[in-house]
């Protein structure tokens, strides 16, 4: 089986390493289809991956197989001495061939004999293409037959196997079809959906894989066959898609169009030079059309291709950074059909949860769509458990920093010595004013935000308005309640986190919370002079080994742990990151992202760490890294990063 690593994500999306004879694939990545005819293709491959750093490929046995010649030389020379490239080659079987013209020459066994023959990376078995217009079914016989050939597939190669998920529009099929190919293949292709992405039915394509991707096998490669358009890259990597393949950027550049990440340009309507990259530097767009047919082929399946790879890596780095809803949100806007196929995967947010992380970086409006995200529906799942616990009606007052020159004016208890819960109006709905610095509503950039009457609005006069009109009476001048609002967030963001119980037990401890002296803001959370909790950017508390230990014994049973293999629990315990294959069990309303106990099976504390995968992806995965230490007993907590000013 596979050789797959996770090495950072963005919910769904995956930045991971995949190992073949031929050298390894980072992922996501996309694989250009190269013709096995080295006269038909127009980019030779070698510069593919020199020029453009697109480190592997796709080519057809199927064509191969039945051209006499080219079938001579590939099983002499190999698939790569067929088409001249030294890196991973991955071959698909002649499906689309089938779905082209309604047949193949070509048996199932026969040709996954002839890709073992040639040498292939990945070998892809002969599915059956099922039409989006199948009835349920043809489209039953078409799944039950892929996944009979793809058993037979597995017991006849040792190497690398891509097995296609089919099902046509039938989500219940697309889910037996995903499980299928989970249990014998490596990468698992979504299959059957070459024709919506050619009619652009986004929304179509969208619920098909959201059917099947919860029953993809994490261990898995994700492939999704024909995806080759610049401009649906981010979408297909919202639905953790590792692997793309398409002759786009050739067939586009044969009918005189350029590839964008904004959609689809003809090149007899580009009047000016507005690209600047290295190949248009030395042959600007507008001079293209003065070359001969071939060579303005040519440059432009070129350009595409650079297109092509620049977004992919755009991609990445959405996904290191945490903002790959963003960047889908404004590809979204490159076609209405491509915001109708986002709007669709948000209607799957369970699809999500998961593997949707505990928080990121920042969270910015995009559009009315942005507040549909899986971060927004999960958290207000959690805020309505948090509040119904609460009393009466809540006033409101306008949102304010947690500082205490704004604390000052806003009071914890009424007249009559009742507390106060007050609530601040965000762009994602009211949030009691003691949490509004965590992730999402904390560091969201929203146009509500930088509206007219923004600074007013959060000026001290207005506030201590907002106050009168609730109470119905003055704010006392000479109060200070800055120490009783600080006690009071700690134990909301500690019954927030980990539960009622464990807010209540905090709270007659005599513990703390300590604000920075900078920008004041609640930094930590002690006890008898211990840090227990440090609060970063996202405003979560999370433990050091003192805060740990006081969760083990706080939340008995399961929750909030990791259950480390008794061979990895001193290396864990010495601050070794935690290997998946070392996961006995997890807690599974844990989420990466989220700083978990790491314990012995028989309980014992061994570290805090910071999750990489999701519980049910530890263990699953045989490579890589389950949860980074931030906190053991030698070494309490790594420190808290302070925002900087334009983060406040």
């Amino acid at each position: 089986m596979n050789d797959f690593e996770l090495l950072e994500r963005d919910g769904l999306a995956r930045i991971g390493r995949l190992t073949t004879p031929h050298g390894t694939v980072d992922t996501p990545t996309l694989l250009p289809v190269v013709h096995p005819d080295p006269v038909r293709q127009p980019i030779p491959p070698i510069e593919i991956r020199r020029r453009f750093g697109l480190g592997a490929v796709i080519t057809s046995s199927y064509i191969a197989f039945r051209s006499p010649e080219l079938r001579e030389r590939a099983l002499s020379a190999g698939v790569h001495g067929l088409i001249g490239f030294d890196g991973p080659v991955m071959t698909d079987s002649g499906a689309f061939q089938q779905h082209a013209y309604g047949r193949v020459e070509v048996g199932p066994d026969e040709i996954l004999d002839f890709q073992n023959r040639i040498g292939t990376d990945i070998a892809t078995v002969l599915d059956v293409f099922v039409e989006p217009s199948a009835d349920h079914d043809e489209a039953a016989a078409g799944v039950r037959a892929t996944s009979e050939r793809a058993r037979s597939a597995r017991r006849a190669r040792e190497g690398l196997l891509a097995v296609p998920v089919q099902g046509g529009p039938f989500e219940d099929l697309r889910a037996e079809s995903a499980t299928d190919a989970s249990a014998v293949g490596d990468v698992l292709a979504i299959g059957g959906v070459v024709p919506l992405l050619e009619q652009y039915r986004f929304a179509e394509l969208a619920r098909a894989v959201a059917a099947a991707r919860p029953c993809l096998s994490p261990a898995g490669v994700v492939h999704l066959f024909g995806t080759g358009h610049p401009m649906t890259f981010a979408f297909g990597a919202l639905l953790g898609v590792d692997l793309y393949d398409s002759s786009a950027y050739h067939k586009f550049a044969r009918r005189g169009r350029l590839l964008l990440p904004e959609g689809t340009r003809a090149l007899e309507q580009v009047r000016e030079d507005w690209c600047r990259c290295a190949l248009c530097h030395d042959l600007p767009l507008s001079e293209l059309p003065r070359l001969a047919d071939q060579e303005r082929e040519i440059a432009l399946a070129r350009h595409n291709l650079l297109v092509s790879a620049e977004e992919m890596a755009r991609v990445r780095q959405a996904i290191r950074d945490g903002t790959l809803w963003e960047l889908a949100e404004r590809r979204a806007t490159a076609h209405p059909a491509l915001l109708a196929g986002l709007r669709a995967l948000k209607d799957h947010r369970e699809v999500f949860r998961a593997t949707e992380p505990e928080s990121r970086r920042t969270y910015r409006e995009t559009g009315i769509d942005s507040f549909r995200r899986p971060a927004v529906d999960r958290w207000r799942d959690r805020l309505a458990r948090l509040l119904a616990s609460g009393g009466g009606p809540r006033p409101m007052v306008r949102r304010v920093p947690l500082v205490p020159e704004y604390l000052a004016l806003i009071p914890p208890y009424n007249e009559n010595g009742a507390p106060l819960g007050w609530m601040c109006p965000t762009p994602l709905g009211p949030v009691p004013i003691e949490l509004i610095e965590t992730y999402p509503v904390g560091p969201i950039l929203s146009e509500a935000e930088f509206g007219p009457g923004r600074e007013a609005g959060r000026g001290a006069v207005l506030v201590s308005e907002d106050v009168t009109q609730a109470l119905g009476t003055e704010v006392p001048a000479d109060r200070d309640w800055e120490s009783e609002w600080t006690r009071r967030q700690v134990r909301m963001l500690l019954e927030y986190r980990y539960g009622a119980a464990a807010a209540q037990n905090f709270g007659t401890t005599g513990g703390t919370g300590e604000r920075s002296k900078r920008t004041h803001r609640l930094r930590s959370i002690r006890q008898d002079e211990r840090v227990l909790f440090q609060i970063g950017n996202d405003g979560i508390p999370r433990p050091t080994f003192a805060g740990a230990e006081w969760v083990v014994e706080v939340l008995p049973g399961a929750h909030e742990r990791v259950v480390v293999e008794t061979d990895a629990a001193p290396f864990v315990a010495e601050g070794r990151s935690l290997f998946s294959r070392f996961v006995r069990s997890a807690d599974p309303e844990l989420a990466p992202g989220s700083s978990a106990l790491l314990v012995d099976p028989q309980d014992r504390l061994l570290a805090v760490g910071r999750l990489l995968l999701a519980p049910g992806e530890m263990g699953v995965l045989r490579r890589g890294v389950a949860a980074r230490v931030t906190a053991h007993r030698h070494a309490p907590s790594e420190p808290i990063e302070e925002p900087g000013a334009d983060e406040l």
